[in-house]
């Protein structure tokens, strides 16, 4: 995941500093919020980087299977081409050659299965790698919009800020429960 233009941490550092100088406990509420939101966005940037990570190797893992059945797919038509010949000769075709022939249907149709499902299984990473980096975008949003309530002294920005946070929590479960 590419780190943000913003840093937040830098943001989150000057709010905790403000607020352990104020006398105020509403400075004090924006910062022990936003430090718990830069919490759950450190810990849905490690759950998307995981789900990015396992999607590429599932997807590279859906590649070599398709590839594998390709290669029986070449090795099933050069057979019926051998015994396409053959016919056509008419010479008798080996019952080994149709044996071969019946297991390379069998093992495609296992191999496509197995391909199928891990295409599957990378597609569900990958949503869920975008719930979660979706979440870590509205927490970085609402910690720097916590620090504008700060700055401006606005506590309509804090609830602004919170609502964000919310948003950022509700597509973590999504996340989760996907």
């Amino acid at each position: 995941m590419e780190s943000p233009d913003v840093s937040t941490e830098d943001i989150q550092k000057e709010i905790i500093h403000h607020a352990g100088h104020s006398k105020n406990g509403w400075d004090r509420g924006v910062a022990l919020s936003s430090a718990f939101l830069a919490a759950f966005a450190a810990i849905c940037s490690l759950f998307a980087g995981h789900h990015a990570s396992e999607a590429l190797i599932e997807q590279i893992q859906c590649s070599d299977k398709w590839s594998y059945y390709q290669a029986k797919s070449i090795k099933e038509a050069v057979l019926e081409s051998k015994m396409d010949l053959l016919d056509q000769e008419r010479i008798q075709i080996s019952s080994k050659d149709k044996f071969k022939l019946g297991e390379y249907k069998k093992q495609q149709e296992v191999i496509f299965e197995e391909a199928k499902e891990s295409q599957k299984r990378s597609k569900e990473h990958l949503v869920c790698h975008i719930n979660y980096s979706a979440a870590v975008t509205f927490f970085q949003i609402s910690i720097v919009v916590g620090a504008v309530s700060v700055l401006c002294v606005n506590r309509k920005y804090w609830y602004l800020s919170l609502i964000f946070g919310l948003v950022g929590v509700l597509l973590f479960i999504r996340g989760f429960f996907l």
